[in-house]
């Protein structure tokens, strides 16, 4: 076994890294950063540029923010050490990967143009392989770009140019071609969500079984669990559409095992969007969703952001059922003592879900007591435009959500 774990460490393919848990991952980074920077080092390019897929990974599941500065410092030093052209564009693409993840966790939609900007200005690359990864990071940047906009046109555009790319790369380039699957599956499923298009729908179901098989639990607990919670988001969306409740269920079934791949600290992230999914279905489970929020109270965090709105949002419903007045005046502290902060203190993101909890709470305390409700639409309306320009779509149509129901009171 130690002998195979040592092949599996030396390989190209880093899914090995989905079998051992986030203090492992972190530990292997660390020792690779430290390899890399010695003198006697024989291949410092290579081991730059492990070291920063290592701590770019420990950060897609954690969140961190030091290991996302430490996967891009590693691309950097990767250029550094880089002998030839061909490298120096590789670790060019790699510190972009970093840029990307980083925009996926903390928002800011400047960095994808910022970075479809600078990969324009790259030189030529003379291998197929590196051409391939160049034109696969701009096609993920735009299907991000895509989901932003809500554009359901240009994201079937792109999931198609997403598989044109998937055939440039090399067989065994196996974690490439795994987010460019997930990625395609996830546009072609919001945009045939989007528009109704059962073409497209049929597209995402079937992209996302293969994804399931592939990716046994053996080897692939993580991706697993991503393409199993996607299949699930697909399916509950499906059922609040045609008001199935077996296709309910069978969504439930599918967050349940989703979460069932791994415990909470080998992939917090992955773990707490899970139950993330579920309790935006009305599956909340209290205690989980405590503990998911421990995990995501990431200052600028957008999971976290939301993880804590629906929380906030379970915690008030409780509240409101049983007219717990105390309860609610400690919830009403609470958000006004973080919507007070100073700005340096408080990221969009986070002042976006305080101030659409602020308002779910006012529209509750409004059926109690003499409460004033006229400011909050326009309190919504700035939520929503905040968690737009920060680059939380999900978060600013919660707002709007809500400024529903402030319509209607």
């Amino acid at each position: 076994m130690r002998r195979l774990f040592e092949k599996a460490r030396d390989s190209h393919d880093l899914g090995w890294l989905e079998l051992v848990g986030l203090n492992l991952v972190e530990s292997e980074a660390r020792s690779q950063s430290t390899d890399a920077g010695r003198i006697s080092c024989p291949r410092p390019y290579e081991g730059w540029m492990r070291a920063a897929a290592l701590w770019r990974e420990h950060a897609r599941r954690s969140g961190s923010p030091e290991s996302l500065q430490r996967a891009e410092q590693a691309g950097r030093d990767a250029a550094r050490s880089a002998l030839n052209d061909d490298q120096t564009i590789r670790a060019a693409v790699d510190v972009g990967h970093t840029s990307m993840l980083a925009f996926d966790l903390y928002g800011a939609p400047h960095r994808l143009s910022g970075l479809l900007d600078s990969l324009g200005h790259l030189p030529d690359a003379r291998r197929t392989e590196t051409r391939a990864e160049i034109e696969a990071l701009k096609v993920r940047l735009s299907a991000r770009q895509a989901r932003l906009e809500r554009d359901a046109e240009r994201m079937a555009d792109t999931a198609n140019r997403l598989t044109e790319v998937m055939q440039l790369l090399k067989p065994d380039d196996t974690t490439i071609g795994q987010d460019l699957q997930l990625d395609r599956a996830a546009l072609s499923l919001e945009a045939g969500l989007l528009t109704r298009n059962a073409a497209l729908l049929d597209r995402a179901g079937s992209e996302l079984r293969l994804l399931v098989e592939h990716a046994t639990p053996d080897e692939r607990p993580v991706s697993r669990a991503r393409a199993l919670a996607l299949c699930g988001t697909g399916m509950a969306a499906l059922a609040a559409i045609a008001g199935d409740n077996d296709a309910h269920q069978q969504a439930n079934s599918l967050f349940e095992a989703a979460a069932d791949q791994f415990t909470p600290d080998h992939s917090p992230l992955d773990w707490a969007t899970i139950h993330l999914l579920k309790a935006e279905r009305g599956q909340a489970d209290m205690h989980l969703l405590d503990q998911a929020q421990k995990l995501t109270d990431q200052p600028g965090l957008i999971l976290g952001a939301l993880i804590r709105e629906r929380a906030m949002a379970h915690a008030l419903d409780e509240a409101q059922t049983s007219n717990d007045m105390l309860a609610l005046t400690k919830m009403e502290m609470i958000l006004r003592r973080r919507l007070s902060r100073p700005m340096d203190e408080a990221t969009a993101i986070d002042w976006a879900s305080d101030q659409i909890s602020m308002a779910r709470l006012s529209l509750v305390l409004a059926g109690h007591l003499s409460y004033p409700t006229q400011d909050l639409g326009m309190a919504l309306y700035e939520a929503a435009d905040a968690a737009m320009l920060a680059g939380a779509p999900s978060l600013a149509a919660r707002a709007r959500t809500l400024m529903m129901s402030v319509k209607t009171v």
